[in-house]
């Protein structure tokens, strides 16, 4: 991994970012309580990642880089943390946060919508339809981080399908 100085804080700058601000450690559904620390921590956040009618809003591109920054951060973070004998540890949780994040995108920020999104993303998060499951064989960090990064999408799209359908459609 790293060598000399720098080692050791980059390697527990590394373990804090991939185990989601220490989230990962939850004796208990791990990859559950990331995700929901993740929605939390977007609902208290200042941004609002917009609507379909505000595309153009400076919060939507500022959510989205920070969606960009902690996906590489996270295809580094989390291969770090990975080992050959261990591809995917239950602790790495970043990738929920991101999955999370792009699961929220263009839905109002309430709490019925990320409810409803924090659902949906675990359920494309522990199913892993095509071609999710496929992803986690991508080497190291980038495997961990791209199957959440597709159920997000997922996610984003039955939500925001739904959101469209049923509380803006006639």
């Amino acid at each position: 991994m790293f060598s000399g100085p720098i080692r050791k804080p980059l390697n527990a700058l590394a373990l804090l970012i991939a185990t989601g601000f220490g989230s990962g450690l939850s004796p208990i559904a791990p990859g559950t309580v990331g995700s929901l620390v993740a929605v939390v921590l977007y609902y208290l956040s200042p941004l609002d990642a917009g609507s379909l009618w505000h595309l153009d809003d400076p919060d939507l591109l500022v959510f989205l880089l920070l969606i960009a920054g902690s996906f590489f951060v996270g295809i580094w973070a989390c291969g770090v943390i990975s080992s050959p004998s261990d591809p995917d540890p239950r602790r790495i949780v970043w990738d929920e946060f991101v999955g999370m994040w792009v699961t929220c995108l263009l839905l109002p920020k309430d709490a019925f919508f990320l409810a409803m999104a924090f659902v949906a993303f675990r359920i494309f998060d522990v199913v892993k339809p095509f071609p999710i499951r496929r992803l986690e064989r991508l080497p190291g960090g980038l495997g961990i981080m791209a199957d959440d990064l597709l159920a997000g999408v997922y996610g984003a799209a039955l939500c925001n399908l739904l959101h469209f359908r049923f509380f803006l459609g006639n």
